[in-house]
C-alpha cells in the first residue's frame, strides 16, 4: 500500500472537511435536539457526505461533462445554498424548521452536503482519482475517504459534551455565531467559482 499516497489522500481531505470547524454549525444546528436525535443526524450526514464524495469519485467527471456543468458551477451552487441556510441561522428560522420536524432535512443538507461533502472535497477527491495509477491507488483513494469520514463522525459523537456546558442561551449565540461563518464560507464559495469563471473565459478567448 502507498502509504504516502494515502496520508496526502487523508490529510487534504481532512483539511478541506475541517471537522473541528464543523462542530459550531452542527451543534447551532442540532444544538437543542435530544442526545439520540443528535447522534442520529451526525451520522445520517457522514454517511451520505461518504455517499457523495465517493459517488463523485467514481462517475463525477462523467456527470458533470454529461450536464454540461463546470467544477466553478456546482461550487457557486454550494455557496447560494450556503447562504440560504445562514440566513435561517441568523434569523432564527432554523429553530422553527427544526421544531416541525426537519431533523432529517438538517442532517442531510447542509450538514451532510454542502458542508462536509462540499465542492472542495468533491473536486480534491476527482484530482486524486485522476492521478491514481491502478487499481491499488484507487483502492488507496476510497481507504482515505473512510478514514476522513470516520475520523469527522468521532468528531460529531462526542460533541455533544459541549452542549451540556453551552445550555440554551449558549446555543442562541452559537448558532448566531454559526450563520455569520456561514455566510462568510458561502461568500468565499460564490467568489470563487466567479474568478473561476474569468479564468476559464480569459484562457478560452485568449486562446
Amino acid at each position: 500500500m502507498n502509504l504516502k499516497f494515502l496520508g496526502e489522500v487523508y490529510v487534504t481531505l481532512l483539511v478541506i472537511v475541517d471537522p473541528p470547524g464543523m462542530v459550531p454549525v452542527f451543534l447551532a444546528l442540532t444544538g437543542t435536539m435530544p442526545p439520540r436525535q443528535r447522534m442520529k443526524a451526525g451520522t445520517q450526514a457522514v454517511l451520505l457526505a461518504l455517499g457523495v464524495i465517493v459517488g463523485f469519485a467514481v462517475a463525477g467527471q462523467t456527470l458533470l461533462d454529461y450536464l454540461h456543468v463546470q467544477l466553478p458551477a456546482l461550487q457557486g451552487a454550494g455557496g447560494l445554498l450556503l447562504v440560504l441556510v445562514a440566513l435561517q441561522l441568523l434569523t432564527g428560522k432554523a429553530d422553527e424548521t427544526e421544531q416541525q420536524g426537519g431533523t432529517t432535512n438538517v442532517a442531510l443538507v447542509p450538514i451532510g452536503t454542502p458542508l462536509l461533502a462540499g465542492p472542495g472535497a468533491i473536486v480534491a477527491t476527482m484530482l486524486f482519482v485522476r492521478r491514481a495509477d491502478g487499481l491499488a491507488e484507487y483502492a488507496v483513494i476510497g481507504l482515505g475517504i473512510l478514514l476522513v469520514m470516520l475520523t469527522v463522525w468521532l468528531v460529531l459523537r462526542f460533541s455533544g459534551g459541549i452542549v451540556k456546558l453551552l445550555r440554551p442561551a449558549g446555543i442562541e449565540v452559537l448558532t448566531r455565531i454559526a450563520g455569520l461563518l456561514l455566510a462568510a464560507i458561502a461568500v468565499q464559495l460564490i467568489a470563487d467559482a466567479v474568478d473561476a469563471f474569468v479564468e476559464l473565459y480569459t484562457a478560452a478567448y485568449s486562446g
